[in-house]
């Protein structure tokens, strides 16, 4: 019986428990822990350093975890074991091509060592590189070497895919076809562990996600619990004649008054259970307070937390460690 067949079926794809990854006296992953399912796309974000990468490379196996585990469909992936090496596959943030060879001819080398490759004609269509099949990989730019690397990873069918900053270096255009390619190897089945530093690309693409900063998870879950976990915003230009401590309590509210190049605006942070109508309610009790002060809000504002607004605020280390 093969390694594979004593491989306990499993629904989780990929799996992180209590990962450390320790370089000397650095820990640079510091006990995180999550799940992706088949089917599913987890962006892992964070700021430069906090340990992404370091995560995926342990994942792909090229590292043996400090402490803790981490598993493939239930397999250690240390060392790349024949049972997972035809399910899973990446694209690096560093490509490893023969820079002679052309489009075609890389395409062509990756198939011969793939189990059950996709057509190389299908593969140049998929990542638009149709064109530049008969063109050295030296002769591309920077974003027709990512696309590049996405078909490598892909012809081989993976079931596990780790994308590690991906877009880099694409242009608008070249980014939203990947973001379709990605979006379709997912409805397929594919587990997806995505890395990036453009925040839409996470929108658009994340079923799930979490935040690293420092080698910590610092956030965790769907991209609507992470952001209305964060809270609503109202502000205003604040009146001349009104001083912070002047400022009306809200319902589910807290305040602050903040520096806009040389304006002072107050900001309300609304929080609550009730999402849906938290910032109805905020907004009521501040109307009603400036009709009996007699004022008039200028510049008045309200909206919901963007992902930005959540990432900013863990990577200035302001963010409690929170999981939706």
């Amino acid at each position: 019986m093969s390694t594979a067949e004593q491989t306990p079926p499993t629904t989780t794809a990929i799996s992180v428990r209590d990962l450390r990854q320790s370089y000397g006296d650095f820990e640079a992953v510091a006990g995180i822990s999550f799940d992706v399912a088949p089917g599913e796309l987890f962006a892992l974000l964070g700021t430069n350093g906090a340990g992404k990468t370091t995560t995926i490379e342990t994942l792909e196996g090229f590292r043996r975890p400090t402490g803790g585990s981490v598993r493939i469909f239930g397999t250690d992936p240390f060392g790349r074991p024949a049972a997972l090496r035809e399910r899973m596959d990446a694209v690096l943030q560093h490509s490893g091509h023969f820079p002679e060879l052309t489009v075609a001819e890389t395409i062509d080398l990756s198939r011969d060592l793939a189990a059950d490759p996709m057509d190389g004609e299908e593969v140049l269509e998929l990542i638009g590189l149709t064109d530049k099949a008969k063109v050295a990989i030296r002769q591309l730019s920077g974003g027709q070497k990512r696309r590049l690397d996405l078909g490598l990873a892909v012809l081989s069918r993976p079931e596990v895919l780790f994308l590690d900053e991906p877009t880099t270096g694409m242009d608008p255009e070249a980014r939203r076809s990947t973001w379709d390619i990605i979006a379709d190897l997912v409805e397929q089945g594919a587990a997806v562990l995505l890395t990036t530093h453009y925040l839409e690309e996470a929108e658009r693409l994340a079923d799930r996600l979490a935040i690293m900063h420092k080698g910590e998870v610092r956030i965790e879950g769907t991209l609507r619990d992470v952001v209305v976990g964060w809270g609503d915003r109202i502000a205003f230009l604040l009146p001349a004649d009104v001083r912070s401590a002047d400022l009306p309590e809200l319902p589910g509210a807290t305040s602050e008054v903040e520096l806009r190049g040389e304006e002072a605006w107050a900001t309300y942070t609304v929080r609550g259970d009730d999402t849906e109508s938290r910032a109805h309610h905020a907004m009521a009790a501040l109307v009603a307070w400036a009709q009996t002060c007699g004022l008039t809000l200028r510049r008045l504002e309200m909206r919901s937390a963007s992902l930005e607004d959540v990432f900013l605020s863990v990577a200035d280390g302001a963010a409690d460690l929170v999981s939706g």
